[in-house]
């Protein structure tokens, strides 16, 4: 059984009572990063009112500024979409009857543009907080947050599903609760797969950072300051100097917080890796070297773990004579079918609403033509994604197998991930004019040129924690080239690859909007398709289209989640037990 809050001890060269070397070469680290995240905090509550002007300057001398405060709302919007993810997977998992509600939930959700939702929340979070920068910077960050949140609820999801059943079993026996089970086997397990996909929620939040920091309300244009605001200043004045200063800030950023956050993760993580040996797959961290050679952070750190092992008694359960099988995820039948007939219910409620909405409000015609513009993206989306699966699965195992790699590519794919795709719409539209071609052809890869990444992190934590045992035996037996990728590689893989093909999907998706509808300058290039049809209507103000848009989007996901990812999904949760 794996232990959350009783961290494996290891021998420290600092072992001696009081501080020593390495607190007093941590201590400046903490004081500064606290100094600096609670300067931005303080920037972010001030007296404002709708319709003043928040000036952003392309000088780069203001870009460390800028990147303080946008690091400060993603790794807000990151804190509540971990929280988010917890409690969405726990009850995901543990109940049936909430899972038949909450996955098509988690569709829709995805498939919503980012748009959609700010446009929905920034009126009432001004209202909030009336008079009060806070107001919009919380509808940024919860922009943001519908950027994140989603991938790692998935994949938290994905992960419990799929913990093997030797320790479901072990769990039954030590008759474990459901909060006990939750911390002390589920999560653990899942921990190396979330770590990842938050690392590439981190840079989906940067791939939408000009649509969360440049907010349009109420006929005024609201530019927080920010990475994302001086984008898009930048790309409204046709700057190639200030977006080159932007994009070695983001640079800047990335390795940062992948040195000081996700890289001690990573490597405090690797002892949930479900396996006897460790072999020579350990990630490595100087900074989390350096703390577990720190007294004062070992004592610190000795004294949570203290506290939070005391959680683990909550709702423990008795021995009441009954099974150790007893009382698992499904609820009574009876209320079972209530439930199945309330979610039947609802579905035909919301049929009928669409039906009436677009025979009263768009009309047949144009719902058909929306249909057909929708097929036109669900095409290429799936070329797409099936194309940018060739490429990464083969590099993505290769990477996990090799954690001296890994850890090296580790930074660089987070900033291609994070790369927004307006960056390009220069090369694009220049090339595109230049050599007379087809945008209905090549617009199509910018839909997935920030979705491709979530396959890539997600089989690379797959592949990262393939037991050195299987590796080891597979060897033993001879297995080489295709049939040892066939036999032992593919299969550990192919439930992180669904679920980041799912999310590249859905991604793919919300991304067209952008990808299939691209201006510089003066210079605009339409493809035909659901996102552009979207964005126009959005420029046009025309608010029943645009739902109408949003709501076909919405059906298409849904039904290639329901009819192909799901079933791909399942047979991957078969496999793994």
């Amino acid at each position: 059984m794996f232990e959350l809050f009783n961290p494996q001890k290891r021998p420290s060269l600092a072992q001696g009572k009081g501080p020593n070397r390495w607190d007093w070469a941590l201590l400046p680290l903490v004081l500064a990063l606290l100094m600096a995240f609670g300067f931005a905090a303080m920037q972010m509550s001030r007296p404002f009112v709708v319709g003043e002007v928040l000036q952003v300057s392309l000088d780069p001398s203001y870009l460390p500024y800028y990147l303080l405060r946008t690091i400060l709302r993603m790794f807000t919007a990151l804190a509540f979409s971990l929280l988010f993810s917890l409690v969405f997977a726990a009850i995901a998992v543990k109940y049936a009857a909430a899972e038949k509600f909450m996955i098509p939930l988690l569709d829709i959700l995805q498939s919503v543009p980012i748009l959609g939702f700010q446009a929905i929340a920034i009126a009432p979070f001004i209202a909030l907080f009336s008079g009060d920068l806070l107001g919009v910077e919380c509808a940024a960050i919860f922009a943001i947050f519908t950027s994140q949140a989603w991938n790692m609820a998935f994949s938290l999801y994905q992960s419990i599903r799929n913990v093997p059943s030797e320790l479901n079993e072990a769990a039954r026996i030590f008759r474990l609760s459901g909060w006990q089970r939750f911390w002390r086997l589920e999560l653990p397990f899942a921990m190396p797969g979330l770590l990842w996909n938050m690392m590439m929620s981190m840079s989906g939040g940067w791939f939408f950072l000009v649509a969360a920091e440049a907010i349009s309300v109420a006929g005024q244009d609201i530019k927080l300051p920010g990475i994302g605001s001086y984008i898009a200043v930048a790309i409204e004045a046709k700057n190639g100097t200030a977006i080159a200063w932007a994009i070695a800030a983001m640079l800047t950023g990335i390795l940062l917080y992948d040195q000081l956050f996700f890289r001690p993760l990573l490597a405090w993580a690797d002892k949930f890796r479900f396996e006897e040996s460790q072999g020579d797959t350990a990630q490595q961290s100087w900074l989390l070297d350096w703390m577990r050679n720190s007294y004062w952070f070992r004592e610190w750190s000795a004294n949570l773990w203290k506290l939070l092992s005391r959680a683990l008694g909550w709702f423990s359960v008795r021995y009441d004579g009954t099974s150790s099988k007893a009382k698992e995820r499904n609820i009574p039948s009876y209320w079972n079918k209530v439930w199945d007939g309330f979610l039947i219910l609802a579905s035909l409620l919301a049929a009928y609403r669409l039906l009436i909405f677009i025979h009263s409000d768009v009309g047949w015609s144009e719902a058909l033509h929306v249909v057909g513009l929708g097929l036109i993206t669900l095409v290429r989306v799936m070329l797409l994604i099936g194309l940018a699966s060739l490429v990464w699965v083969p590099i993505a195992v290769w990477i996990g197998l090799r954690p001296q790699y890994s850890q090296k590519v580790q930074a660089v794919a987070q900033f291609l991930a994070a790369f927004p795709v307006n960056l390009m719409f220069p090369i694009v539209v220049f090339a595109m004019v230049s050599f007379d071609l087809t945008p209905n052809i090549w617009l199509s890869p910018l839909m997935v040129f920030g979705t491709q990444w979530y396959i890539l992190f997600n089989v690379v934590a797959g592949a990262s924690t393939i037991p050195n045992e299987l590796r080891l035996a597979a060897d033993n037996l001879g297995l080489k080239g295709w049939l040892k990728w066939k036999r032992v590689y593919l299969p550990a893989v192919f439930p992180s690859y669904i679920t980041g093909a799912i999310t590249a999907s859905g991604g793919s998706w919300n991304a067209s909007i952008v990808a299939e509808y691209v201006t510089w300058g003066k210079t605009t290039l339409v493809a035909d398709g659901l996102g552009s049809y979207i964005k126009q209507m959005t420029e046009a103000g025309d608010f029943h289209r645009i739902a109408l848009g949003i709501g076909v989007m919405c059906i298409f996901v849904m039904l290639l989640n329901r009819f192909f990812w799901r079933k791909l999904y399942l047979l991957a949760e078969d496999r793994s037990r």
